[in-house]
């Protein structure tokens, strides 16, 4: 029987090795049993593995913790770093705020319109839907101007 011992910084382990060529090391073999158990779920209340959970001090599995309103949220949220679509919208804002101001220099419902609607792009890119109802409400206002 052949002797290695090996030393690590936290422990030092031998292994023996049989004439056979059979390895048996001398730290025993880890035990998967905590992989296996189970734990309930706070909100379901069913059985699941620890695969479940995303970590180990949650109690609710992710299933109970996904829900459609909460994705939404998060779709509508304001994100820190612009996407070129956002760029590009931020520009058309630009050029729809240059329109308002020349509207108010001629009062031409055209300029308004064209104004409000490149706004209205650049809010509804920000995510900022408040801007973007009262935008909207800009547009039908001077829309019925120009028609009557």
């Amino acid at each position: 029987m052949l002797t290695k011992t090996y030393t690590t910084k936290k422990k030092s382990f031998t292994i023996r090795t049989q004439k056979n060529g059979i390895t048996i090391p001398d730290y025993p073999i880890q035990n998967f049993t905590n992989l296996m158990t189970k734990r309930e779920c706070n909100k379901c209340g069913k059985l699941k593995s620890e695969r479940y959970y995303k970590t180990a001090k949650k109690l609710t599995c992710k299933q109970c913790e996904f829900r459609w309103y909460r994705s939404f949220l998060r779709y509508l949220s304001y994100r820190r770093k612009l996407s070129a679509y956002e760029k590009f919208a931020s520009r058309v804002g630009y050029m729809g705020a240059g329109f308002l101001i020349a509207a108010q220099w001629t009062i031409e419902p055209v300029l308004y319109i064209l104004g409000f609607l490149c706004v209205i792009i650049q809010t509804s890119s920000r995510k900022q839907w408040n801007l973007v109802a009262l935008n909207v409400n800009g547009v039908i206002a001077w829309l019925k101007h120009l028609i009557s």
